[in-house]
């Protein structure tokens, strides 16, 4: 509604002001039309400036260098297809003629818990003053049969500083569990050391 209102008040409005001011102008362009300007008031700039070349500077005046002694000649090659020497020394073989050997099927399904994701610390800035270039904190911790680490302790440090750094890092770390007989297992007791470096 308001805006109804603003079209037809304003509308009519802007058209008696530029009526207005078109018939304002069209006067005043009748009374000028037969002014002529007679005085050249045309001003010249001129935007490119010359530069002037005060020392004459002569071709003998510009020298190459010349070296204390010529560079040396290139390696002489006297293999030309480039390939090194491939000198093998083979040594003797062992006799396992009359051994007892079992080398199994080459696939054993047990494994220890390895490492998936292990994000690495970040420096604490409270540390920063007390701190030594190299700061080393070893941390212990179990796995679960799930890959996540629980009950994580440090066993020794360098400045106890860090420690709330480095059980915070080992916390958001996965572990693929231990498997026994095709079944996750528990891992107790894996220890780790952690550095914190000065950059």
């Amino acid at each position: 509604m308001n805006d109804i209102f603003r079209m037809a008040t304003g509308l009519p409005g802007a058209v008696v002001i530029t009526t207005l001011i078109f018939l304002l102008l069209a006067s005043v362009i009748a009374r000028h039309q037969d002014v002529e300007l007679t005085e050249d008031r045309s001003i010249q700039i001129n935007v490119t400036r010359q530069l002037e070349d005060r020392t004459t500077q002569r071709p003998e005046d510009f020298q190459r260098p010349v070296l204390d002694q010529p560079p040396p000649p290139p390696p002489m090659v006297s293999d030309p297809s480039f390939r090194p020497t491939m000198a093998v020394q083979m040594g003797a073989l062992p006799d396992l003629r009359g051994a007892d050997l079992d080398i199994g099927t080459g696939f054993n399904p047990d494994r220890d818990a390895q490492p998936l994701v292990r994000i690495p610390p970040q420096y604490p800035g409270r540390c920063h003053a007390a701190a030594r270039p190299l700061e080393t904190v070893v941390v212990e911790f179990d796995v679960t049969p799930e890959g996540t680490v629980i009950n994580p302790r440090v066993v020794s440090t360098t400045n106890s500083c860090f420690n709330r750094a480095a059980i915070s890092a080992v916390e958001r770390w996965r572990y693929q569990p231990r498997v026994i007989n095709q079944v996750a297992q528990p891992r107790f007791g894996v220890r780790t050391a952690i550095d914190f470096a000065l950059e």
